[in-house]
């Protein structure tokens, strides 16, 4: 199962900048058991939208022709819990984008406190090779991201043009 850990955009700059948000429900599975009596955000879904928001950026800057996937996470610091009831903010900005990759910076905050940042690497996928294995669709933005990169689109000023078929 394919989790997605960001409700939608407010903002987009295509090929520069974008802000996501995730509202925290006591309802979501990972609080169940995370940890009993006292359930907080895991971490590395903490991490994961931020990285979701970043690989939106990153795919749409090349109109989503591209396979990205996360690389490497070569810094990241948490600042402190995030629990039930909270909003995060995942804001990220494009650092460097090449024909290989790119690298986004990025902070969560909830409320305006610094909940954590990092520093995220994402590659494209060699075309040739990723189509031998995973054939022509591309997996990485399946139908779940094309309902967030539309609320990336509505939060873009100017609006971006609608996606290539």
């Amino acid at each position: 199962m394919r989790w997605i850990w960001i409700d939608r955009f407010t903002e987009f700059e295509s090929g520069k900048a974008a802000t996501a948000v995730k509202s925290l429900s006591m309802a979501e599975d990972q609080f169940a058991e995370h940890f009993p009596g006292f359930p907080v955000m895991p971490a590395s879904l903490i991490l994961e939208g931020l990285a979701q928001t970043g690989g939106i950026l990153v795919g749409e800057a090349n109109e989503f022709r591209e396979k990205v996937v996360l690389a490497k996470v070569p810094f990241v610091r948490y600042h402190r819990e995030a629990m039930p009831g909270e909003q995060l903010t995942y804001a990220v900005e494009m650092v460097d984008l090449r024909p290989e990759g790119a690298v986004v910076k990025g902070r969560v905050t909830s409320g305006g406190a610094l909940v954590a940042e990092a520093e995220i690497f994402f590659a494209h996928l060699d075309a040739n090779r990723s189509r031998q294995v995973f054939g022509n669709d591309n997996f990485v933005f399946g139908s779940e991201l094309k309902n967030l990169i539309g609320s990336a689109r509505a939060a873009a000023s100017p609006p971006l043009p609608p996606a290539a078929p």
